[in-house]
């Protein structure tokens, strides 16, 4: 059994594969704070309650935007696990070209996010991470990397909101039933939610008219908030909850051949 760990910023996400299989996954908070033997327990908890046995695991795949927890974390396999991991990062066989000015300053999810989405639904396309960043990552129809766009994400933009201003509540990230709300609450869900609609619009509507009239990419979404964006949104052709843990898998696939 292949275990896949996805370090984020905000969340720590998993997965079990047998084969091509997801079996379980699990979404924790990330915390910079917990030690390999914490996070180890915590990870052991959640397979005893799912019924998976650590033993099972033969294998293990990890990416992370947080450095600072790739040491505790990967001591963390080694003990509990008996397992060295690999490490999604400079060496690793990709299968795609990068065509970007530094390779190396890629996140490991944005990679990985590439990988699984061309090997799923081919190319072209734009990739959407809705995160505690937003990235878009441009595909073309081979499977290279062309780049992409970095935006703030939308929970870091309304946290932002309510810490710059003296007056203004922390709201619930819901969309309002009318976009000219008639109370400050829902005058900020509003244009927190409608204006990152249109952003993510925007954005992708541009990369489409730069890339030429003939690129015909499909714009696959994934990350939290990503179902309740791809309702509102009139780009996004579909979401995958998964895109990153079976992007893991697949780039596993190519490095234990």
């Amino acid at each position: 059994m292949l275990l896949v760990i996805d370090i984020g910023n905000s969340n720590i996400v998993m997965g079990t594969y047998h084969d091509k299989n997801l079996m379980k996954h699990w979404r924790i908070s990330t915390d910079r704070q917990k030690t390999g033997d914490e996070y180890g327990m915590l990870i052991n908890d959640l397979f005893r309650y799912q019924g998976v046995k650590i033993s099972d695991v033969k294998d293990i795949i990890i990416s992370s935007v947080v450095p600072p927890l790739v040491v505790p974390l990967s001591k963390m396999c080694e003990r509990y696990f008996k397992v060295k991991p690999l490490i999604v990062g400079p060496g690793i066989k990709t299968g795609i070209k990068l065509h970007y000015e530094n390779p190396q300053a890629i996140g490991a999810d944005r990679i990985v996010n590439a990988v699984g989405a061309f090997e799923h639904y081919g190319g072209p396309l734009i990739v959407i991470d809705i995160g505690t960043a937003t990235t878009f990552d441009v595909v073309s129809e081979t499977g290279d990397f062309l780049g992409g766009v970095i935006a703030p994400g939308i929970v870091a933009s309304s946290e932002s909101l309510f810490n710059s201003t003296a007056k203004l509540p922390r709201v619930e990230l819901v969309p309002p039933k009318n976009v000219v709300g008639h109370n400050t609450t829902s005058c900020m869900q509003s244009g927190i939610i409608y204006g990152y609609v249109g952003q993510i619009d925007a954005i992708v509507e541009r990369i489409r008219k730069e890339m030429g009239e003939d690129w015909h990419a499909k714009v696959i979404a994934t990350g939290g908030l990503a179902k309740m964006i791809y309702k509102e949104s009139k780009t996004i052709d579909k979401i995958d909850h998964f895109l990153t843990l079976s992007g893991l898998r697949v780039l596993y696939e190519r490095n234990s051949q």
